[in-house]
């Protein structure tokens, strides 16, 4: 008795359709590496959580470069926002003690 072989799709979409794709982990670690070189912009970090998001629902194979992708563009995007915060905090009582002395 032979036993059952499994089918398995010939031609390009085999390449395709058995292959482990890591495209959008890797992208969003690139863009997240990337957003601390350039992290006066907001949109690479934007897209690094972008692309960390999409590769960790379609390719769980690149579940940790997305979700490094995902912290370091998360970082890069808040850090400008804690440090305009942080120097309003600093700067504000200044201002209003110039603003009372002056």
């Amino acid at each position: 008795m032979s036993t059952a072989q499994p089918i398995t799709p010939q031609g390009p979409a085999a390449a395709v359709s058995t292959t482990d794709t890591r495209l959008f982990g890797i992208l969003s670690l690139v863009l997240g590496i990337a957003s601390i070189v350039v992290g006066h912009t907001v949109l690479v970090p934007v897209a690094a959580i972008v692309l960390g998001i999409i590769g960790l629902r379609r390719e769980p194979a690149s579940r940790a470069f997305s979700v490094w992708g995902i912290v370091l563009g998360s970082v890069m995007l808040a850090l400008p926002v804690l440090i305009v915060a942080i120097g309003v905090a600093v700067l504000a009582p200044l201002a209003a003690l110039a603003v009372f002395f002056g």
